[in-house]
């Protein structure tokens, strides 16, 4: 006798939801990794962001959707369409993440945890003392489900994100940071508004409805070179 599990139901209906999904369909079409590439193409287009020329660090990087959009906007006459695009880049991308990441060609990437502090010197070596442009934070930890540890997880993740903007962004630079709607979500808006002079929330509509996702840009540093100092012996 076959038992129906809540498990199963949600597993189909989160199934039938991505298949019929309008931005799954449009980015199987222009060739991205991800829906998560129109994101970042709505967050762009609404704050004029990306230009070609600069540097920019991909926080939480894979699978690429992100580093794709941004490898399209730095080459916008390359040969290829959408996330395929390929030729010439006018610009750098340096991308991270704990999980592996599918080249893409002129991508820089690092594989290993922002938290610690040789991937963080990996990445500054990278950098090679150049100021960036531009950091975007796609980041999110694995939820356990505990409310406290989870928010206690992702404003670590934010503030990290926000330490290293603060040290090495340009004056005019700008940070796109994933956050999530609930506990924690004031005092990361307080924390974007202390170091940024323009402080936006946006949900873009490639955002899921059910998700409690939404983003915060911080355009222009309020003082260079601030940043949090990382706690000893950190649990996250």
């Amino acid at each position: 006798m076959k038992i129906k599990t809540k498990s199963k139901k949600v597993n189909k209906a989160w199934l039938h939801d991505h298949l019929t999904d309008p931005y799954v369909k449009l980015a199987q079409k222009e060739g991205y990794r991800a829906r998560a590439a129109y994101k970042l193409k709505e967050i762009d287009e609404a704050f004029g962001l990306v230009r070609p020329g600069q540097v920019v660090v991909d926080l939480g990087a894979a699978p690429g959707a992100w580093s794709q959009y941004l490898r399209r906007r730095f080459a916008p006459k390359a040969a290829g369409t959408g996330g395929a695009a390929t030729g010439e880049l006018d610009g750098t991308i340096i991308a991270l993440d704990l999980l592996e990441f599918a080249p893409i060609d002129g991508v820089r990437f690092i594989q290993g945890d922002f938290r610690e502090d040789e991937v963080m010197h990996r990445l500054e070596d990278e950098l090679a003392g150049r100021a960036v442009d531009l950091v975007v934070s796609d980041m999110a930890p694995n939820l356990s489900g505990i409310a406290a540890s989870d928010s206690a997880r992702i404003a670590h993740l934010v503030e990290l994100a926000v330490d290293f903007a603060g040290r090495h962004l340009k004056p005019e630079g700008a940070l796109v940071a994933k956050v999530f709607h609930g506990s924690g979500y004031s005092q990361l808006a307080e924390l974007f508004k202390r170091h940024f002079r323009v402080v936006k929330p946006i949900k873009p509509k490639a955002s899921r409805d059910k998700s409690s996702e939404t983003f915060l840009v911080g355009i222009g540093l309020k003082k260079v070179g601030s940043g949090i100092r990382r706690p000893e012996n950190s649990l996250f």
